[in-house]
Order: structure tokens, then C-alpha cells, then sequence
């Protein structure tokens, strides 16, 4: 037995992720695809020799692919050893892992150990990662869903309670959109589903669940990434906070939020909702976007956004809706409200903190 090749449980992972690198040694796609955040990304195989390998393993069986991989990875045996080792550092540790803790990662961690690194290679690797944190997502929480028509300033609110200390989980961040068709408007390019449930899964693991938990009110799809099913379910059964925002300060609000963008990009982001809009709805709109009439413009879209917001909290029980109108325009007054109607009408034993 290789002393500089440790096998550990997922238990022991997260306990060792927090001081030593994590090496996924997956290929290049596998790795953009979905990986464990904070890993960095030195692959056995490229894309095209994984194709290769695969192929002769599901062909000819374990041991040809065995000799299709020991030819590709021969000539760079030193460059990944060398990799390895300024990632490493003095301290010589490394977390590795591939997708089911098989061939890959023990080929690597082999090599790696070679260089007198010390090796931790994680068992059932990333697949056993993202099952054990899924598993984890399943268990009961004290949810909160903040709800309110669009340009109700949801996410600066929430922004807000996470100041105060509250727990929040930000998925229109973490999505890169803000779940409306304008939603990638200014936004970095969209993760991978499986990299969107991967750094929810990591928000979740770190969370109290026996206190309140902040998440906006949104829809299955984020842009193209699907919530996981397992906090779905838990954000559809939970009370719903919705804020009442006077529709003008909404409207200036959006306009504050869109009005620097190209009108082109504005444009062709109103016609995807045409059919919803109506043929002249849209037309009214487009035209005053180009009269730089911005207010009329969202006036219009929002006619849309709220009927359809309307509608899918009709779906949910009545009685798990709690409508609060907020006046002011003071974000961190605003959260206050929030955080104390929480404490008052939910919590049994409210923490000191929300007396304050």
C-alpha cells in the first residue's frame, strides 16, 4: 500500500477541501460540464483521447483501454507531475477525484505520489459528491419565499437581510439572469445546470436549517438552469412574503435597471414575448423605447409580467401567501419589516437578534 495515497469518505472531503487543493483530473468537458467549485482542473485525457479510451473500454474491455490510455498519457506524465506540484506547494497535499473514483483519479493520484505529494482520493468521486449533497438538499428547512410583481427590488432586498445576518440564498446570482426573458440582459454568461446545482448545493450545505432561510419567489427555469428538484419542492410548499410596491416606483425602478442598455437589445427582448404582449402591445412599446420613452415602454411589459405573476401564485394555497405593503423606499427599513414579521407571526422562540 502506497502511504501517500489516502482514500476518504465525502464526511472527511469536505473536512479536508477547506486547507488542501482539490485536483479533478476529468477531461476538459466533463470538468466545464459541472465540477466541484474550487477545483482546479488537470485532465488525464483530453477530450478526444477520453472518446478513444471509452471507446475501446465499452468494445474491448478494461484491459485494451488500459493500453490506449497508457498511450496517450506516457509523454506527459512529467508536464501533469509538474502541474501537480505547483499546485500542491510546500505542503505537498492534493484532494483527488474523477467521476467515480475509479482508473483515473488512482492513475493520477499513482503519479502525483511520485513527486512525494500526498495524495487524498476522494471514493465514489464527483458522482458520490453531488449525490451526497443532494441528499442533504432533502432534508426539511424553514423556508421563506420573498415574492412580489417584478421591479419590487426583491434582490436588493435580500441583499439587505444577508447584511442583517440573515440566511439567503441568491439563485438569480448564482444563475447569472434575473428569471424574466430581459432577465440576461448585463448578466454573465450562464453555467451549466449542472454547475448552477452545484454551487446551490454548496450554498445549502453550509446553512442552518433550523433557522429562516430567504429565497426569491421564482419558476422552475433561471434563463436555462433548472432549479434542483429537491429545493423546488420545498420553495413551492413554503409562505410566501409579498411585498406590495407602488407600480411608478416599480417602473422607475426597472428604468434605472435597463434604460442604459442599447435600445436594440431592449427591442428584440420585448418581441420575445410578443405572442403574450399582444401585436400592438408590442408595437406600442418598441416605439416608445425608441422615443426613449422608457417609462411607457415597462409600463406596458410589466401589463404582462404582473397577470403572469398573478397567476402562478393562484396556484399556491391562500393561506401561505402574506401580503406586506412596503411605503418606504428604504431598502434596510424595508428588510426590518421583513425580518420582524417573520420573528412574530413563525418563530416560536425569535433569536435576541430580531428584537433589535
Amino acid at each position: 500500500m502506497n502511504p501517500l495515497i489516502e482514500k476518504i469518505n465525502t464526511d472527511k472531503f469536505f473536512q479536508l477541501r477547506k486547507t488542501i487543493p482539490i485536483i479533478d483530473v476529468r477531461s476538459p468537458a466533463e470538468f466545464k460540464k459541472g465540477h466541484i467549485p474550487e477545483a482546479l482542473n488537470i485532465p488525464l485525457f483530453n477530450n478526444e483521447e477520453r472518446t478513444v479510451v471509452g471507446t475501446a473500454y465499452k468494445q474491448k474491455g478494461r484491459k485494451k483501454a488500459v493500453k490506449e490510455g497508457l498511450k496517450f498519457v506516457g509523454p506527459k506524465m512529467v508536464d501533469l507531475l509538474q502541474k501537480a506540484e505547483e499546485i500542491a506547494g510546500p505542503e505537498k497535499k492534493l484532494i483527488v477525484h474523477c467521476w467515480r473514483g475509479g482508473m483515473r483519479s488512482e492513475s493520477m493520484a499513482w503519479l502525483f505520489s511520485r513527486g512525494e505529494i500526498k495524495c487524498y482520493v476522494l471514493k465514489g468521486g464527483y458522482k458520490k459528491y453531488r449525490n451526497t449533497l443532494r441528499k442533504k438538499m432533502k432534508k426539511n428547512a424553514q423556508i421563506f419565499i420573498l415574492g412580489g410583481y417584478t421591479g419590487s427590488g426583491k434582490s436588493e432586498l435580500l441583499n439587505e437581510l444577508k447584511e442583517m445576518g440573515e440566511q439567503v440564498i441568491d439563485l438569480e446570482s448564482k444563475a447569472h439572469h434575473k428569471g424574466s426573458a430581459f432577465g440576461a440582459i448585463g448578466q454573465e454568461e450562464q453555467y451549466s445546470t449542472e454547475q448552477f446545482e452545484n454551487l446551490v448545493f454548496e450554498k445549502w450545505k453550509n446553512l442552518d436549517l433550523s433557522g429562516p432561510i430567504w429565497i426569491e419567489d421564482e419558476s422552475k427555469m433561471i434563463g436555462r438552469n433548472s432549479i434542483p428538484d429537491e429545493l423546488f419542492s420545498q420553495m413551492r410548499s413554503s409562505p410566501v412574503i409579498k411585498i406590495i410596491i407602488d407600480k411608478k416606483e416599480r417602473i422607475n425602478r426597472l428604468i434605472e435597471e435597463y434604460a442604459a442598455f442599447d435600445n436594440e437589445i431592449l427591442i428584440q427582448t420585448i418581441r420575445k414575448i410578443r405572442k403574450r404582449l399582444g401585436g400592438l402591445n408590442c408595437h406600442k412599446a418598441e416605439n416608445a423605447v425608441y422615443e426613449g420613452d422608457f417609462y411607457t415602454a415597462i409600463d406596458i411589459v410589466l401589463t404582462y409580467y404582473d397577470k403572469a405573476y398573478e397567476y402562478g401564485l393562484n396556484k399556491r394555497d391562500k393561506n401561505t401567501v402574506f401580503p406586506i405593503p412596503l411605503k418606504s423606499s428604504n431598502n434596510k427599513k424595508n428588510a426590518l419589516i421583513l425580518k420582524n414579521f417573520i420573528a412574530e407571526n413563525f418563530m416560536k422562540e425569535a433569536p435576541a437578534s430580531y428584537n433589535n
